[in-house]
């Protein structure tokens, strides 16, 4: 038996785990978490460091400053609570604590390399999102732009010290812009299909489970709305509204809907035929506690994966309206706004576009492979598969 995990072991695995977050997991040999709590302590630590005055100024700033030294706070407090509490538990091990999901699928996503690779820049897409007041180098001026110096000198600079991305045609600094764009890209992403899915959850289990004149008045409406290319019936519904961030969620969500109804209604005519489905009827449950109370969580599943992959599908998608300058209103930086912005420039200043369009490839890659591992670790054929 190793001896950090006997008495001695455990002390110094306490003093460590106060010290510095993650050493307690490496030395228990959980290498992804240890690196990853170690990866965000330094990495924190270093950005207070080198941004201690506006860190200092944020309780006082706007509430974008506020919202990014709360973020701040509240993930260097959890990062060192995790690793001191798992070094005070011996790993977990001796207070039987559970994994994050049962029948060994956390065991099965944790040996996804290329899905923890994914979650960890998905988590560094997000937290950069929210720490972008610390992290921008130039602060945002009126009008949404983002003034590399205020010297029209600097117009399409290069990749430089200063710039390590460059400046655009009006000499904003292209890092700082990707960053607050990643605001409006990531959160129009996540909200959409949050709303989306919520949506054809809903009306998916109703369908699945009621069956009857409903199931078939919901699925004509999904038929419809499938029916229609999503692309001309997102500039359709753009067009006929003013352009907002609002309107662009609603869009996205509008179109996005129907697929995971579908999906949701086939989950749920397949489990209501099922035993503990049966036995709950028999037993007296109404109607709508056997649906919400035992149907839908057996089908959160595929259900997760469908949303992952979603949001890198809505990405792309709002990616492509603000290039054809239907997205977000002009002035608000946007990665597909920024990639259409730098279009004109690509033979004499390839930065301009090619950092954005990177950022949404990047994004994009990471949430399929999230997507992909979470079906890997939720379906039990893949994991039976795996064992043998």
């Amino acid at each position: 038996m190793p001896w950090w995990t006997q008495g001695s072991g455990i002390a110094v695995g306490r003093w460590v785990g106060f010290l510095a977050p993650g050493l307690p997991q490496l030395l228990r040999r959980k290498v992804p978490e240890g690196v990853a709590a170690l990866f965000i302590w330094v990495g924190l630590l270093a950005l207070i460091l080198f941004r201690l005055d506006r860190v200092l100024g944020a309780g006082s700033g706007g509430l974008d400053d506020r919202v990014a030294l709360v973020t701040l706070v509240g993930v260097l407090g959890g990062v060192w609570w995790w690793s001191y509490r798992e070094g005070l538990n011996n790993g977990g091990e001796e207070t039987g604590s559970k994994p994050p999901w049962p029948g060994g699928g956390w065991t099965t996503f944790r040996e996804n390399r290329m899905a923890l690779v994914g979650l960890g820049v998905v988590f560094a897409l997000y937290l950069g999102m929210l720490l972008t007041p610390f992290l921008a180098p130039f602060e945002p001026e009126f009008r949404g732009a983002y003034r590399a110096g205020g010297d029209m000198a600097t117009i399409l600079t290069p990749p430089s010290i200063q710039h390590i991305m460059g400046t655009d045609e009006f000499s904003q600094d292209v890092f700082s812009r990707i960053l607050y764009g990643a605001r409006i890209s990531l959160t129009i992403g996540l909200v959409a299909v949050g709303i989306s899915v919520t949506l054809g959850t809903l009306l998916g289990a109703i369908a699945g489970y009621w069956g009857g004149m409903v199931d078939a008045v919901i699925m004509r409406v999904v038929d419809m709305v499938m029916a229609f290319p999503r692309l001309v019936l997102l500039i359709l519904i753009v067009a006929l509204f003013p352009t907002t961030i609002f309107v662009v969620i609603v869009a996205l969500a509008f179109t996005q809907w129907p697929f995971t109804a579908r999906m949701v209604r086939g989950e749920i005519l397949a489990l209501k035929e099922r035993e503990f489905a049966e036995a709950a009827r028999a037993l007296g449950y109404s109607r709508r506690r056997i649906l919400f109370r035992h149907l839908l969580p057996n089908a959160l599943g595929p259900l997760i994966v469908v949303a992952t992959l979603g949001i890198g599908n809505a990405i792309i998608l709002e990616a492509g309206l603000s290039f054809l300058g239907l997205g977000v209103q002009a002035g608000t930086p946007s990665w597909g706004s920024m990639v259409n912005g730098g279009r004109d420039y690509l033979m004499d200043a390839w930065w301009v576009a090619t950092f954005p369009g990177l950022a949404i490839v990047l994004a994009v890659l990471a949430f399929n492979l999230v997507g992909d591992g979470l079906r890997d670790a939720l379906d039990p054929r893949q994991r039976e598969g795996a064992r043998r």
